[in-house]
């Protein structure tokens, strides 16, 4: 296995950028399902290396930006009931909701706790016996199973003050849901790591047969992202369309078995909200009835109304990849990483920080 440093070696990046523009004839539009993605492009300027004929757009790929607001409004619910503890990623905590967010929540007294994984919210919870601490599970597939790892860790614990309100994601039904929309005009996907490391490539494979639409799972290195717009160029250019991985030193086209497993003993697929791609069949995660008593969302009384959004915020159309962020009105003016109006200015995966720290000059 190569050293890190290699994937992110720069004469070798310039080689990878000298050959796609070489080879590239077809104009193609590429789109990245992945946030980490979408901010090494913009980090290591890598859209400014590539030809006129290859352009990159984002899309749903930032678990943070999808989450729709009804379910940022629940956790602000959830944050004002007196006796519980919300342990979150930090990310989440500014995300605005119709009614505020959880870092106001925390400005007025809440107990909102910002951890590093699921398990350090079963922590939290063996150290708070007398607070409920509910964990907010957000994320795809790579994320789901580390929770269902938490939840048995406190059954085995013998816990009885931890719960989780699931908002999981499963990838494929948005892949499904964005392909039956409007047409991007696409030719091809940067497929995600990390969540094709669990689930595999079989996914894809109904994109790359049925839809025409070249596939490669890439790595997050400069490097890496580079040598999978060239494998994406190639099949363009060759007239091929199927799904490829680069990133082979993490990933197989059987994923972990194991990892999925343990999500589905714990997990099932639920009718769920994206923001930008409404409610998506079978495309959420919800504890199963026999792990009830995990489930935040049966604990406590959870109901609020009609989520509203900012009528100026434009993120659904960008994680869609129907625009770009400086399209959108309110950025870089009122939406700002220190005051963030949506979403994909908040997220450290998302599109409009992307291009706020990196390609405002743009």
């Amino acid at each position: 296995m190569k050293h890190v440093d290699e994937y992110r070696d720069p004469a070798l990046a310039q080689e990878l950028a000298a050959r796609i523009r070489r080879l590239s004839r077809t104009p193609a539009r590429f789109m990245e399902l992945c946030g980490t993605h979408t901010m090494a492009l913009a980090r290591h300027g890598l859209h400014a290396m590539l030809p006129p004929t290859v352009s990159m757009v984002s899309g749903p790929g930032c678990p943070v930006c999808v989450t729709a607001t009804e379910e940022i409004d629940r956790a602000v619910k959830l944050a004002r009931t007196p006796g519980v503890v919300v342990a979150t990623f930090g990310d989440l905590v500014r995300v605005p909701g119709s009614r505020g967010s959880l870092a106001a929540q925390r400005a007025g007294g809440a107990a909102v706790e910002v951890v590093y994984s699921p398990l350090d919210a079963v922590s939290l919870a063996a150290k708070r016996p007398e607070a409920q601490v509910v964990f907010l599970g957000i994320g795809f597939e790579t994320t789901a199973p580390t929770v269902a790892a938490a939840i048995l860790t406190a059954e085995q614990q013998g816990l009885k003050n931890f719960s989780v309100l699931s908002a999981h994601k499963l990838l494929p039904p948005a892949l499904g849901a964005l392909l039956s929309g409007p047409d991007l005009g696409l030719g091809g996907f940067l497929c995600p790591g990390h969540v094709t490391t669990v689930i595999g490539t079989a996914c894809y494979e109904p994109v790359a047969r049925e839809r025409g639409l070249p596939c490669v799972v890439a790595g997050f290195e400069p490097v890496d992202v580079l040598a999978s717009i060239l494998m994406l160029v190639k099949q363009v250019e060759e007239g091929r369309s199927e799904v490829e991985i680069q990133y082979q030193r993490a990933v197989s086209p059987q994923g972990n078995p194991a990892a999925v497993a343990l999500m589905d003993r714990f997990f099932e697929p639920v009718d769920a909200p994206w923001r930008g791609l409404g409610v998506i069949a079978a495309s959420g995660l919800a504890l199963r009835p026999e792990h009830a008593k995990w489930d935040a969302a049966r604990r406590f009384d959870l109901e609020v109304p009609p989520a509203q959004d900012h009528p100026g915020c434009r993120c659904g159309e960008v994680l869609r990849g129907m625009l770009t962020p400086p399209e959108c009105k309110l950025f870089a003016t009122a939406c700002t990483p220190s005051s963030p109006v949506g979403p994909c200015m908040v997220s450290s995966e998302g599109t409009c920080a992307a291009w706020y720290r990196y390609r405002r000059e743009e």
